[in-house]
């Protein structure tokens, strides 16, 4: 009955279905035709994938180049020494105070406790000087402070600092310069009015003096 049952549908259990043709040899559920796709289709989907994939990493890599290219036009190279007293340098240098709270402090002339920056020209040399002010003004530098009695920073701190903040100030120097600009006004405005001052106070002397003198007084 089964046989004729078979027989009727014109089928045979030995003659494979449409679903059954299409079965992978071994019984998977996937068809046989992806076993072997398409080369064309292939090829595209792969295009599609990796290329994208490729030009992302090209890019990354240009700006990585670039990055390292900026920082290398901008980062400055300066050496810090301990100052010897009646020593002379022929490229351009300022001088740090390395001892007591104003530890960090630039300076034109030197003093008996300080180090000196060495930078290969002036313009770099006016960077440095700058960045050391900005950041002796802020006592950025009390952080590396040692000693109890006398405080003081030491050569390898004032290097590392130095260093680390003129990496970052390297990687925006418009906006270092700006403030750099604003930092040189305010100096000046301060030296300014310690002037004005001074001269007030030499006033104030004077006129005291005058009418002593005139009472009698002197």
């Amino acid at each position: 009955m089964s046989a004729q049952a078979h027989r009727t549908n014109g089928l045979s259990r030995s003659s494979p279905t449409g679903f059954e043709r299409n079965l992978h040899p071994l019984g998977s559920i996937f068809s046989k035709n992806l076993d072997n796709p398409p080369k064309h289709a292939f090829s595209r989907a792969f295009s599609f994938l990796f290329f994208p994939f490729f030009f992302s990493l090209l890019k990354m890599n240009e700006r990585s180049v670039a990055s390292k290219y900026l920082m290398a036009h901008y980062m400055k190279t300066f050496r810090i020494k301990t100052h010897r007293l009646n020593q002379n340098y022929s490229e351009p240098h300022f001088f740090i105070l390395n001892k007591g709270l104003n530890s960090g402090k630039p300076l034109n002339e030197p003093c008996p406790n300080c180090f000196v920056c060495i930078i290969n020209n002036e313009n770099d040399k006016d960077f440095m000087y700058w960045l050391c002010f900005g950041l002796w003004k802020s006592k950025s530098f009390h952080y590396y402070l040692k000693g109890s009695v006398i405080p003081f920073i030491t050569i390898g701190d004032m290097k590392k600092h130095l260093r680390d903040n003129e990496c970052i100030a390297s990687k925006h120097p418009q906006l270092f310069h700006q403030s750099i600009h604003h930092l040189k006004l305010l100096e000046e405005n301060e030296g300014k009015l310690k002037l004005s001052l001074k001269m007030i106070d030499t006033a104030k002397k004077a006129i005291f003096y005058k009418l002593m003198n005139k009472t009698g007084a002197v």
